[in-house]
C-alpha cells in the first residue's frame, strides 16, 4: 500500500484528483506549489462544518457557548492532536531544512496541513464529502467532552464552582518573582479561606501563574468537598505531666481518674476511722 493510499484510508476519502492530496501535504519549504492556499480554504470549511455539528448536537446551548466550543475545537492544539492520531507526520512533504529541524513534529505545521487536507477534499468532491470526513474526526471527540467546561480556563472554572457552592471567590496574590526582567517567572498564591486552601502556581506571566494556581485550587476544592462527612471520634486521653523529684512522668486521664477515685475512697475511709477518746 502506497503512502497516498494509506492516508486516504485513514481519512476515509479517496481522491479523484490525487494531485490535490499531494499539494495539501506540501510545505512551502518543499516547493513553490505548496499548501497555504488550501489551508486558507480548509480553515473556512472546518469552521462551517464544526459550527453545523455543534448547532445540531447541542440544541439548548446559546450562541456565546457555541462560539466558545467551536473556538476550542478548531484551535491549533485540537487540530494537532487529530493530526497525531492520523500519524500525519509520516506523509508530510518538507524541505531539507524543515526535515533537519524536526518540522514534521511541529504542531503548527501538522495543524496547517490538516486544514489544507480539508480544503483539498472540498475542491475534490464538494462540501458534503469534506463534512463527512470532518464529522468522522469530531463526533468521537464531542462524545467525550463536557460542553459546560470545554474551552473555559481554570480561573473561570474555579469561580463558577465556588459560586455554585456559595463560597467566596478566591484571592490571588503574587508571592514572588524569579529570574531576570526579560524572563521572569511569577509565583502566585491562590487562597480560599473558607475551605482552608492555599496553593501556589508559577508561570511566565502573572496571568499564567494565576491560571496554574487556580487549576491546583480547583482540584483541592473538589477533593475537600467530595469527602464524606467525618464521624466524630473520641478524643484521645490527655496526658498530664507530673514532675516528681525532677523526673517527668506521663499519666493518662484514665489513670488520673482512677487515682482520684482511690484518693476519694481513702479520704472516706479516714473519715470513718474511730479515734480513741482522750481521757
Amino acid at each position: 500500500m502506497t503512502n497516498d493510499t494509506l492516508l486516504q484510508t485513514k481519512l476515509g476519502h479517496v481522491f479523484n484528483d490525487v494531485s490535490l492530496l499531494r499539494q495539501a501535504l506540501t510545505h512551502r519549504s518543499h516547493s513553490i506549489l505548496h499548501n497555504e492556499r488550501l489551508e486558507f480554504l480548509g480553515d473556512s470549511v472546518l469552521n462551517c462544518v464544526v459550527a453545523s455539528l455543534l448547532f445540531e448536537k447541542y440544541t439548548k446551548i446559546d450562541e456565546g457557548d457555541l462560539s466558545r466550543l467551536r473556538a476550542n475545537l478548531v484551535k491549533q492544539q485540537s487540530l494537532y492532536e487529530i493530526a497525531v492520531r492520523l500519524e500525519l507526520a509520516q506523509f508530510l512533504r518538507l524541505g531539507e531544512g524543515e526535515l533537519k529541524s524536526g518540522g514534521f513534529r511541529r504542531p503548527s505545521i501538522l495543524a496547517d496541513t490538516l486544514e489544507a487536507l480539508f480544503g483539498a477534499i472540498y475542491l475534490d468532491a464538494g462540501f458534503n464529502a469534506a463534512r463527512d470526513v470532518i464529522w468522522g474526526m469530531y463526533v468521537p471527540i464531542l462524545d467525550t467532552v463536557d460542553p459546560a467546561t470545554l474551552g473555559k480556563d481554570a480561573k473561570t472554572l474555579l469561580q463558577e464552582f465556588l459560586q455554585s457552592k456559595k463560597i467566596a471567590l478566591p484571592v490571588y496574590t503574587v508571592a514572588a518573582t524569579h529570574g531576570a526582567a526579560h524572563s521572569q517567572e511569577f509565583e502566585v498564591e491562590c487562597a480560599i479561606p473558607k475551605l482552608d486552601i492555599q496553593v501556589f502556581g508559577t508561570g511566565g506571566s502573572r496571568r499564567a501563574g494565576e491560571q496554574a494556581a487556580a487549576k491546583m485550587a480547583l482540584e483541592a476544592a473538589l477533593a475537600v468537598l467530595s469527602k464524606s462527612p467525618v464521624t466524630k471520634r473520641k478524643s484521645k486521653p490527655r496526658t498530664t505531666q507530673l514532675k516528681l523529684a525532677g523526673i517527668a512522668t506521663v499519666q493518662t486521664e484514665e489513670d488520673h481518674s482512677e487515682n482520684n477515685q482511690s484518693s476519694v475512697a481513702a479520704t472516706a475511709g479516714s473519715n470513718n476511722t474511730t479515734h480513741p477518746k482522750t481521757v
